[in-house]
């Protein structure tokens, strides 16, 4: 449930045939069995580790590229846009659900057919195929911190976290996948990480953060769009909500869960919003938890700040050439004309639905989310 070759307002149509909530029942019993033995995954990972070694000892990490933000800001466009660079790996829809064994499951499937373009779940004009770009490095952390999608706790993790056993293995991993991929650069679409941003320029200095931030009234209809539709996905198909809960996405849908920023009385409002049927006061009041704390964690934060580059939603839409030049000149990504040349050109903001707020809907959209809009220049 990612993307691939068309971006977010391609001219695609709906397609037709299967519901694409459907979840293979060999896919849904493997995924279940993965997500009950995380350790004994985990310690196949590390005896693949050592049996890769000495062609892991040219492989270093550089400049690793992670893409977050907010969900529907933007973000699957901008990593299908980077994971196309010839350089770059990345996880792929394929790889669910024997993520922690990228090199052996990527030479398992090395002859495996991508089948025909179909269009995601999200039905935003989306196509994916099993090679699509996918964001499921998420596994990784919840093998290791089983907690970090629990919105009764913190989920942020500071320069001054420490866990030695995943961050070698987490380093492990990367070299792994770039050694499968034959590339240089590792790129991540990872939403959860604006919680880790802090983390991981500590784990890797030189890396490249792309932050994506849509402006308010759209983006809270988008989520909420996504929402109605992933719970009526998951209530039809039910094997489709346990695929997301295993592969780490709680953005929409039934199991739906708000990130915890250090803030947990304002997590309990939106929750309670969420509970009570305020979806769109709920959702106003995310939007600007999350992008505060952004700006925030960008003013105090001088290591984070110089490795990011934000990214208006609007902007990307509007003026995607320029957009996607500075981006990948951000990412230290050369050699990358015919890229924007392919995707600008299919880049314009969404036409697929209307944004039907009542005037006190966008009265409290406004009411909750203009002080921190403004810094982010909306």
């Amino acid at each position: 449930m990612s993307s691939n070759t068309s971006p977010q307002c391609s001219a695609a149509g709906a397609a037709s045939g299967p519901s694409p909530f459907d979840v293979p029942f060999w896919l849904h019993w493997l995924g279940g069995f993965v997500d009950r033995h995380p350790r004994l995954f985990q310690r196949l990972a590390n005896l693949e580790s050592t049996a890769v070694a000495e062609s892991l000892k040219r492989v270093d990490v550089t400049m690793p590229i992670f893409v977050c933000g907010l969900a529907r800001s933007g973000t699957t466009l901008l990593h299908e846009v980077i994971s196309s660079h010839p350089a770059v790996a990345t996880h792929r829809i394929k790889d669910y659900p024997l993520v922690l064994l990228p090199y052996w499951w990527r030479r398992a499937t090395a002859k495996t057919r991508a089948g025909a373009p179909r269009e995601r779940a999200h039905r935003d004009r989306i196509m994916i195929t099993a090679e699509s770009p996918d964001a499921l490095e998420e596994m990784l952390w919840m093998t290791f911190f089983p907690h970090c999608h629990d919105p009764a706790a913190s989920n942020v993790l500071g320069a001054a976290a420490r866990d030695a056993a995943f961050e070698a293995f987490y380093r492990n991993h990367l070299r792994k996948l770039l050694l499968a991929e034959h590339a240089t650069r590792y790129a991540a679409k990872a939403n959860y990480h604006v919680a880790r941003l802090a983390y991981l320029a500590r784990l890797f200095p030189d890396a490249r953060f792309v932050l994506a931030v849509r402006s308010p009234v759209g983006h809270v209809a988008s989520l909420a769009r996504q929402h109605e539709r992933f719970c009526q996905g998951h209530r039809h198909h039910p094997r489709s909500l346990a695929y997301m809960q295993r592969s780490g996405h709680f953005e929409f849908g039934l199991d739906r869960r708000p990130m915890n920023l250090g803030d947990s009385v304002e997590v309990e409002r939106i929750v309670a919003d969420w509970e009570a049927g305020g979806e769109v006061r709920g959702l106003a009041r995310y939007w600007t938890m999350v992008y505060s704390y952004l700006d925030q964690l960008l003013a105090a934060d001088a290591d984070v700040r110089r490795a990011t580059l934000v990214v208006r939603f609007e902007t990307l839409c509007d003026s995607p050439a320029e957009t996607l030049s500075a981006v990948l000149r951000h990412c230290d990504l050369t050699d990358s004309a015919k890229l924007v040349e392919s995707y600008a050109p299919t880049i314009r903001r969404p036409a697929y639905y209307t944004t039907d707020f009542s005037p006190d809907e966008l009265r409290v959209i406004d009411e909750l989310t203009t002080a921190a809009a403004r810094r982010w220049g909306f």
